[in-house]
């Protein structure tokens, strides 16, 4: 008698299946509000990595959104880090403000604007990811 070989070790994951528009502008706004509401305790990066690893590969709306939230929340992590740094020199606390009116103020057009089914990219963040 002879054995059977294994199956392939991904033989039983399926691929994700493609959002419907409206979930995809659900959970692109969703990215953007949860970032938002998480950006001053700093964690706001952590959401947007995650919801662009879980949410890329089911559509094209989500994953730009995903991309653009993940962006500007690592271009805030470094504005708020160089705030801190610089807050001996008497800068450090207007770099922080800034940073926070521009996350609050941007993060809503943003929210808005996935909302609407629009894509969007905010004019401030350094492309980390595509």
């Amino acid at each position: 008698m002879t054995a059977t070989p294994p199956p392939p070790a991904d033989a039983y994951q399926q691929a994700p299946q493609p959002m419907s528009p409206a979930d995809e502008r659900l959970w692109s706004t969703l990215t953007h509000v949860g970032a938002l509401v998480l950006s001053g305790s700093g964690v706001g990066w952590l959401l947007a990595l995650i919801a662009y690893l879980v949410l890329r590969d089911r559509g094209p709306f989500v994953r730009s959104h995903t991309a653009t939230e993940l962006n500007f929340q690592l271009t805030l992590l470094i504005a708020y880090a160089a705030g801190v740094l610089t807050l001996i020199a008497g800068i450090g606390f207007v770099i922080v403000i800034a940073a926070a009116v521009l996350a609050i103020v941007l993060g809503i057009i943003a929210a808005v604007k996935a909302n609407k089914g629009e894509y969007y990219l905010y004019p401030v963040a350094i492309r980390f990811v595509s």
